[in-house]
């Protein structure tokens, strides 16, 4: 979709549909008020005949208003103007978007932006309209013999300020919102793929095609026999069972001084997994396809990066691999080796996440990062925990364990922290090897990461487990393409580009 940013009289603009809000017990916005007193008190006539009153959910179409330039007026409900607060103008927005979509205005000026909040600023604001605009208008029907898109989508939206000495600032929250839906519609459509299409060798192409976009993005895909020579023996245990070749991704974006060290994104990348000979159970077991979101938003960072055309430098790496059961495959009791020399006593091969992620962040010790942040969908426990609202955040370092915070915070793509105390590591403790990849039922989120941090001490380093936040169920099923909006926002503040 194309955005613009206007500043002037809501009253005197013209497009297809004019969208304004309304609050509780019929009180028009700032910005209604305006286009009221210009149609001669045409509004209040109407929302005093009840067909209205300005709650949340409501909405109301007007055609041919007196005094108005537009060929329509959307009325959206907000709810009480003193709850108005960041989450309910989010709901605002996608009402007004989904309505305009599923219609037939082509075009529309939208004075949501310029409602203000006690939470928010217009930079916020402005970009959760982008962002709530392309979720509410997003569609993955690629795998559908016959996709049926709305007859006339809504094709650009007006988003009106009135303030023009704000301008520059609304128009800069507009590029970032467009560079982060860009990388979350990349993450959606890869999650969304099933897994007989969306393969390891798949994933690796879909980099070399971000690759092709940019000069700045070098691309380098190992395969097997390379990480055999790299000790990855706990990468390439959890490839046995499947007929798809494992691969490691990694993708290079230097757009920083040459010698300023990178932040380094891994994403697991785990195109299905039915959980080896520790089989999942049935129900469901389709939703598995999304275990690999942890790579697809790493990937979809990497795209923001190149729209916005950040000054840094940061890599991602992907392990990819199928989870399979099959008479190659891992066995509970199996002892293999990692890239780093450690050995672990593999007792349930449905913790492969990570085995192949522990790998991965050894591999990234040649980069000789700033910062390391792993992205995985990696324990059922983290749902238990915390839902589909927040994504668990573990890590042995708080400065870099609250810059993340505030990049979720402020993108409205949460985590919350867990500890990552000494006392769990003994829950690893195995009487064969080094460590096991569980760690009992206690804390099951806590000690994966436990797991992770023993092969992240040469680097800062921080573990989001994305499995209740990365992709929702039920009649709404899809990926989420989060948390493409934190991560992005945590290279922004980086780069000191955002408030």
């Amino acid at each position: 979709m194309d955005y613009s940013v206007k500043t002037g009289d809501p009253s005197k603009q013209r497009s297809a549909c004019l969208v304004l809000g309304v609050f509780s017990k019929r009180k028009l916005s700032d910005p209604a008020r305006a286009v009221d007193k210009a149609a001669r008190g045409a509004l209040s006539r109407i929302l005093k005949k009840g067909d209205m009153d300005g709650e949340e959910n409501q909405a109301l179409m007007l055609y041919e208003t007196p005094g108005i330039l537009c060929d329509r007026i959307l009325l959206i409900g907000c709810g009480t103007k003193k709850e108005f607060n960041r989450a309910r103008h989010a709901k605002a927005v996608a009402r007004a978007v989904t309505l305009l979509n599923d219609g037939h205005a082509m075009d529309a000026t939208l004075c949501l932006p310029d409602l203000e909040t006690k939470d928010t600023d217009l930079y916020t604001r402005i970009r959760d309209t982008v962002l709530r605009a392309e979720e509410s208008t997003y569609r993955f029907d690629q795998c559908k013999s016959e996709p049926k898109p709305p007859k006339r989508p809504l094709k650009k939206l007006t988003l009106l300020v009135g303030d023009r000495r704000r301008l520059k600032t609304a128009e800069h929250a507009v590029e970032h919102g467009r560079a982060m839906a860009l990388g979350m519609n990349l993450a959606k459509d890869l999650g969304n793929l099933p897994g007989n299409l969306c393969t390891p060798s798949h994933l690796a192409d879909r980099a070399r095609a971000l690759g092709r976009k940019s000069r700045r993005l070098r691309v380098k895909i190992l395969e097997e026999k390379q990480m055999k020579e790299l000790g990855m023996g706990a990468l390439l245990s959890v490839a046995r069972g499947s007929r798809q070749p494992a691969r490691l991704i990694v993708m290079e974006y230097r757009g920083g001084k040459p010698n300023s060290k990178p932040v380094v994104l891994v994403g697991k990348g785990l195109t299905f997994d039915a959980g080896g000979i520790s089989i999942k159970p049935s129900p469901a077991m389709d939703e598995m396809k999304y275990d690999m979101c942890g790579g697809a938003s790493v990937l979809g960072t990497l795209a923001a990066c190149l729209e916005l055309k950040l000054p840094l430098n940061v890599i991602g790496v992907v392990p990819a691999a199928e989870n399979l059961p099959d008479g190659a495959a891992n066995k509970p009791g199996d002892i293999v080796t990692s890239m780093s020399g450690q050995t672990i006593e593999i007792l349930n091969t449905d913790a492969e996440g990570r085995l192949i992620l522990c790998d991965a962040l050894t591999y990234c010790e040649r980069f000789e990062p700033a910062a390391v942040i792993d992205i995985a969908t990696l324990t059922g426990a983290c749902v238990i925990a915390l839902g589909k609202h927040a994504s668990g955040l573990m890590s042995g370092d708080d400065a870099l364990a609250d810059e993340i915070l505030a990049a979720g915070t402020h993108s409205g793509d949460r985590a919350w922290r867990l500890p990552l105390w000494e006392e769990y590591q003994s829950q690893l403790d195995s009487n064969f090897a080094d460590m096991a990849n569980i760690g009992g039922k206690g804390g099951g989120t806590i000690t994966a990461a436990c797991f992770l941090s023993r092969y992240a001490r040469k680097f800062k380093w921080a573990h989001l487990d994305i499995a209740g936040s990365a992709w929702n169920s039920g009649k709404e099923k899809g990926a989420t393409g989060r948390p493409v909006p934190l991560l992005t926002q945590f290279l922004l503040k980086r780069c000191r580009l955002t408030p």
